[in-house]
């Protein structure tokens, strides 16, 4: 058999399965964000741990519509011609997490190359909109490379944001396979004008393995984030989300994982997640701990007094069923 129809037919093993049922609190996130007109990458993304995260009250906003200018070779979010920006949308989301109670928000975008700001002001006025009705909330925001353009890194770094994240994704030598449109040095050049130009933020990025990178590959690719400012990096494994993605190269055991993640914090990083069914915002609220900050307060009551059931901890790696399986983001 052809080796790319024998990894197009590569079965998920048995580490990669997830058991979390969804609960009251679950779909009222849903709820809240489709009664909105809002998008989440959990759903665009096929994520995984959308309903772990969901029950937690945690979800990832997708701003800017569900419409990529790029088309990344193992992304599910659709591309083509976006719609225009819509000015509600700040309000609309800030809403969502204060009627949610949220402590925690994080935001992505697909990538707007279509629009002069590439989407940095719809990120800044959500930031801001969320710091006006939710003051003690802390916001991540998983932008874009925005073609490394200092005004616009500064547009959303000049914010009341606590956690600054882009994606390098995969190793320099399969950007061409996966990532045609970005380019591997723009986007490490996106990570270190945040930190310059906001030395007390937390700078993050996120690597999906298992499209054909080597080990040596992926520790020089930490490296390269580290010397870029990067503090909390995220590795999992990639599930090709549908038959039109690249195929999965291979499945990296556990205990590969756990190497690599040993490896990253010997590199120096904050806080290391790293996992087969680990995805870039996973578990994000845990970055306050790692900071020597303290912890959002417990997400077990939203604003305006309906009552939802506190979701406690569960110790990580989690007992793992067959999940859905899921693209990327910015």
């Amino acid at each position: 058999m052809p080796e790319d129809s024998r990894r197009a037919h590569l079965r998920h093993p048995e580490w990669i399965k997830v058991r979390y049922r969804a609960n009251e609190r679950s779909r009222l996130v849903g709820h809240s964000v489709r009664e909105r007109g809002l998008h989440t990458v959990c759903e665009e993304a096929h994520c995984p741990n959308r309903a772990e995260c969901w029950s937690r009250g945690a979800a990832t906003f997708l701003l800017l519509g569900d419409t990529c200018t790029r088309s990344c070779r193992f992304c599910a979010v659709r591309s083509g011609r976006p719609t225009p920006p819509d000015p509600l949308e700040p309000e609309r989301v800030a809403e969502v997490v204060a009627t949610l109670g949220l402590r925690y928000a994080v935001l992505t975008s697909v990538t707007r190359d279509d629009l002069p700001d590439e989407g940095a002001g719809q990120f800044a006025a959500t930031i801001e909109a969320i710091s006006r009705r939710v003051p003690g909330a802390r916001v991540e925001a998983l932008v874009p490379d925005f073609h490394a353009r200092e005004a616009l890194v500064e547009r959303v770094v000049r914010t009341p944001l606590f956690v600054f994240a882009h994606n390098l994704e995969t190793v320099p030598r399969l950007y061409g396979l996966a990532r045609p449109a970005s380019d591997y040095r723009r986007s490490l050049e996106t990570l270190r004008l945040a930190k310059r130009l906001r030395s007390d933020l937390v700078v993050k990025s996120s690597l999906i393995l298992g499209l054909g990178e080597s080990r040596s590959e992926v520790l020089e690719t930490l490296r390269d984030l580290r010397s870029a400012g990067c503090d909390v990096v995220t590795l999992g494994q990639y599930l090709r989300p549908t038959s039109e993605e690249l195929a999965v190269s291979r499945y990296l055991e556990p205990g590969e994982f756990a190497e690599l993640g040993a490896a990253a914090e010997e590199m120096g990083f904050l806080k290391v997640f790293s996992g087969p069914l680990v995805r870039s915002s996973y578990r994000a609220w845990e970055v306050c701990a790692s900071a020597a900050l303290p912890p959002p307060p417990a997400l077990d009551a939203p604003a305006g007094g309906s009552t939802i059931p506190a979701v406690s901890e569960s110790p990580w790696p989690h007992r793992l069923a067959r999940p859905r399986t899921q693209g990327s983001h910015p």
